[in-house]
């Protein structure tokens, strides 16, 4: 007795081996979107730690400014509307009542308004390569008057730098923002 079959082994093989190619084309899409994911955070940490050391560098610059950059760093003149240039260069003002902050108001990553890191201190930094930035990160300073409590309101206010920089990550596009306040021991 030899009975016909009707070719059911083939449709049920067929359907199991497409069940398994789903499952193997989900697998390897999530596998691609982890390792786009760890990228994307490993560039983001980049970033971060580029416009850190873009705070550290402004700190220098407030810190171990050469006598001409204390001059203007003291005084109220380098801090007018929009940011220096020169040796004013990063130095920026509010533009006038009722206008956003300079940290807002200016493109940080453009050149000319900020100060690329090492440019007053001499800090190096590699970029373009690997692990490492796309480019140098950069800041701007602001001075900002503050009292101290108890203080007299008429009197002369002290002030500190807000410091605001920007680093970049392996890509273009990634980008962190970070802000600091720095006060100079005794003010």
């Amino acid at each position: 007795m030899c009975r016909r079959q009707d070719g059911i082994a083939l449709v049920v093989t067929l359907v199991m081996l497409v069940a398994v190619l789903m499952l193997a084309a989900s697998a390897a899409g999530l596998a691609l979107m982890g390792e786009k994911a760890a990228r994307a955070g490993r560039d983001r940490q980049v970033a971060l730690q580029a416009a850190e050391d873009a705070l550290m560098d402004a700190e220098r610059d407030i810190e171990e400014a050469g006598a001409d950059r204390a001059a203007l760093l003291a005084g109220p003149a380098a801090f007018g509307p929009g940011c220096g240039t020169g040796a004013a260069l990063g130095l920026c003002g509010p533009a006038g009542d009722g206008a956003p902050p300079a940290w807002q108001a200016v493109d940080l990553a453009a050149e000319g308004a900020s100060v690329p890191l090492g440019h007053f201190t001499g800090a190096a930094m590699q970029t373009g390569e690997g692990a490492l930035p796309m480019r140098r990160p950069r800041y701007i300073i602001e001075r900002q008057p503050y009292r101290r409590a108890g203080e007299e309101a008429g009197g002369m206010p002290r002030y500190y730098y807000r410091v605001t920089a920007i680093g970049f990550g392996n890509r273009e596009g990634t980008q962190v923002v970070l802000q600091s306040a720095w006060r100079r021991p005794g003010d």
